[in-house]
């Protein structure tokens, strides 16, 4: 299993570049993890990166789990109710 920690903005400012990153992170590996503990602030745009990697990932067929979410993170996830949508487990601290 690959692993790959995100840290910083996940935000409009940030999303294009972030999805090139994750998609080349994706070509590493069938078995992916994404560690989102160092996320400090997330929008919309960010979630839209998130959802078109795990879309992306399985169209692949490839495993790509979200791991330790940071806070701001889950509360995007919560507002936008997709938290069960991803399917990771989510360990709160």
């Amino acid at each position: 299993m690959n692993s790959l920690a995100i840290s910083g903005e996940l935000t409009i400012y940030t999303a294009a570049n972030e999805k090139q990153h994750l998609q080349d992170f994706l070509e590493t590996d069938d078995d992916l993890e994404l560690n989102l503990s160092q996320v400090s602030e997330m929008d919309s745009a960010g979630l839209q990166v998130l959802i078109l990697m795990k879309q992306e990932a399985a169209r692949r067929n490839k495993k790509l789990r979200y791991s330790m979410h940071s806070k701001a993170v889950l509360e995007v996830m919560e507002m936008c109710n997709m938290t069960a949508s991803f399917g990771d487990q989510v360990i709160l601290t």
